[in-house]
């Protein structure tokens, strides 16, 4: 299993991404690849609930353009409120799924996301979206 490192500058946010790819690692030994999403959803808000994280599934994200509400999407799950998991079960991660998570955390007061890949190989992301520049 590969060595799980983290290079946030928060500490809370460095232990909790560790905690989830932990989950992460633990779900794909053991149900390895192939499933869809949802199973893999539910299994890792066990594992991650056995890990001592509280894993909220399907939280809907509302999107404005200005003052309108212009639609509404669904993050798979949020961990203790500060990180979003976008769970893909495709062959590789690209671009497209890169931007997804980007863009949910866009549409949030949520700075910091995973996005994670149950396919042939394990495989993962971590993303930053800064509200700094915006204030």
């Amino acid at each position: 299993m590969e060595q799980i490192k983290s290079n946030y500058n928060d500490p809370r946010i460095d232990s909790l991404v560790k905690k989830i790819l932990r989950a992460y690692y633990n779900v794909y030994n053991k149900l390895g690849f192939g499933f869809l999403e949802k199973v893999y959803e539910n299994s890792l808000v066990i594992e991650l609930k056995n890990l001592g994280l509280h894993g909220r599934r399907q939280v809907p994200i509302k999107v404005f353009y200005n003052e309108d509400q212009v639609g509404n999407y669904f993050a798979d799950i949020i961990v203790n409120g500060e990180i979003i998991i976008e769970i893909k079960a495709a062959e590789g991660l690209c671009e497209e799924h890169e931007i997804q998570l980007l863009n949910y955390l866009k549409a949030t007061e949520i700075e910091h996301g995973l996005l994670i890949n149950f396919g042939k190989k394990p495989e993962f992301r971590k993303k930053i979206w800064s509200k700094d520049y915006l204030r």
